[in-house]
C-alpha cells in the first residue's frame, strides 16, 4: 500500500474525513498515478479481459514467436450461442470433436459455469520451459 493511500485510511479511521471523502480521494489517487510499464512476466491486476498464449521457440535455427490474445468476451458469446444450437446438432458436433481427439461435451457448457471458469483463469498462469521453447498461457 502506498503512503498516500495509508494517510487517507488513517484520516478515515480518526474520523477526520467521511467514508465518501476517503473514496473520492483514493479514486483521485488512482487516476493520478502514472502507469508503470510492466515487466515481461508481470500481469496486470484486476478483472481479466483476455486469454493470452505466448510461444517462443527455435525451429530450424530460426526464432519463432506466437502471440495470441483471445477476448474472454468471445468465449462468453460462444457459450451463449451454443445454448441456441439444437440438441441433434450438438450430438453431431460432440461426435466430431471426439473423433478429432477433443473430449468436450458441448451440451455441458453453461453460461454460469463459464463465469466461474473465467474467474479461475484469471488466477492461472501456465508456463512450459524446454531447451528450445517457452510456452505461457495466462489471463490479462
Amino acid at each position: 500500500m502506498n503512503e498516500q493511500r495509508k494517510d487517507i485510511l488513517d484520516m478515515l479511521a480518526e474520523g477526520k474525513i467521511s467514508a465518501e471523502e476517503a473514496e473520492q480521494l483514493i479514486a483521485a489517487l488512482e487516476r493520478d498515478q502514472p502507469t508503470a510499464a510492466p515487466g515481461p512476466d508481470a500481469r496486470p491486476k484486476g478483472k481479466a479481459k483476455y486469454l493470452r498464449v505466448v510461444v517462443d521457440a527455435i525451429e530450424d535455427d530460426e526464432p519463432t514467436r506466437v502471440n495470441v490474445r483471445v477476448p474472454l468476451q468471445l468465449l462468453r458469446a460462444g457459450v451463449r450461442l451454443a445454448a441456441l444450437i439444437p440438441p441433434q446438432a450438438l450430438g453431431k458436433a460432440n461426435a466430431e470433436l471426439m473423433k478429432s481427439g477433443v473430449p468436450l461435451d458441448l451440451t455441458q457448457l453453461k453460461p454460469e459455469q463459464l463465469e466461474a471458469l473465467v474467474e479461475h483463469l484469471d488466477e492461472m498462469t501456465v508456463e512450459v520451459d524446454q531447451p528450445d521453447a517457452r510456452v505461457r498461457v495466462f489471463c490479462e
